[in-house]
């Protein structure tokens, strides 16, 4: 059973964490979650690193970002990528203060691990070995048009992006579950590509009952405007992958494409027929990636003799 307790941050946030292997393994891996979802999204690699993990040689930290999950609200201000870079500089001083770290995010998540590099840059490079962006884009809404016309798009993204103005006024409320049943059909079109299990999109639909309005709205624009190619390009040194579904909507295979073009090192993996979650979608895959990431950190650790320190320099 994981460990499960909450970190504090500075302007009274409390951020739930689940832990899972012992504290004094190897490599920690962090599992960063999506926009309106939760922890509980990467279950089925928790699963499958704990299960490969009998020698105790990684540990898996997953946490709800600020206003989602069963972590607290925050004041709309704080709403932006930026912020949760910096909740993430702060989560790994006080889960996993020394050794090395394989950061992994889908979505928002990898957004998350792009800010965290660009505004810490030296917290980031003393401590992260080794990289897996799932399903996300280092653009913004560049690459965005839901798999419809460059015309359509625009009118949807204005839509949103108005609907996402009125979100963040509503403070810690949550959307009612009624509505979010009624809206399936929406959600399953919009994150999953040709196949969908119930228990996933029952999953995700729990996950969005659970983010409050304001995290749902006001995310919406730091997530559009993000650009950080040029941070990646200077990381380019660290083991990583990249995987994207050929059917997402949200972050199409352009987005992994210019990760990996960032990143040249990058084991690029192009998924047929999914969709944005790729970690329910295709576990196999992006348990893979995650695994063979893990397996060149700990090879090079093993054959450098490196301090971690020296590992993320």
């Amino acid at each position: 059973m994981p460990e499960r307790f909450e970190v504090d941050m500075p302007d009274g946030v409390r951020l739930h964490v689940e832990v899972t292997g012992p504290a004094d393994a190897e490599v920690t891996a962090v599992l960063l979650h999506g926009w309106t979802l939760d922890g509980r999204a990467w279950h089925r690699q928790v699963e499958a690193l704990t299960a490969a993990a009998g020698g105790g040689a990684v540990r898996v930290v997953t946490y709800d970002a600020r206003g989602h999950g069963r972590s607290s609200c925050m004041a709309l201000p704080t709403a932006t990528l930026a912020q949760l870079g910096d909740d993430l500089a702060a989560v790994l001083d006080t889960v996993a203060p020394t050794g090395r770290v394989v950061l992994v995010g889908h979505s928002m998540g990898g957004m998350t691990i792009m800010e965290y590099a660009h505004r810490h840059p030296a917290h980031f490079a003393a401590r992260t070995a080794g990289l897996v962006f799932v399903s996300t884009t280092a653009e913004g809404h560049t690459h965005t048009v839901y798999g419809l016309s460059p015309r359509i798009a625009r009118l949807i993204r204005l839509a949103e992006t108005t609907g996402a103005g009125v979100l963040a006024r509503c403070g810690s409320w949550r959307a009612p579950r009624a509505l979010l049943r009624a809206l399936q059909p929406s959600i399953r079109w919009m994150l999953f590509g040709d196949r969908c299990e119930p228990a996933d999109i029952r999953l995700v639909t729990s996950a969005v009952a659970r983010a409050s309005l304001r995290s749902i709205g006001g995310f919406r624009a730091s997530i559009g405007a993000q650009h950080r190619l040029d941070t990646l390009a200077a990381l380019a040194h660290l083991p990583a992958a990249a995987l994207v579904g050929d059917r997402d909507r949200l972050t199409p295979p352009p987005c992994a494409e210019s990760i990996a073009a960032a990143l040249p090192a990058t084991e690029l993996t192009v998924c047929p027929g999914a969709g944005h979650m790729l970690m329910m979608e295709r576990p196999d895959e992006v348990n893979s990636a995650l695994t063979g990431v893990l397996r060149r950190v700990l090879a090079g650790a093993s054959v450098s003799g490196a301090t971690p320190a020296a590992a993320g320099a």
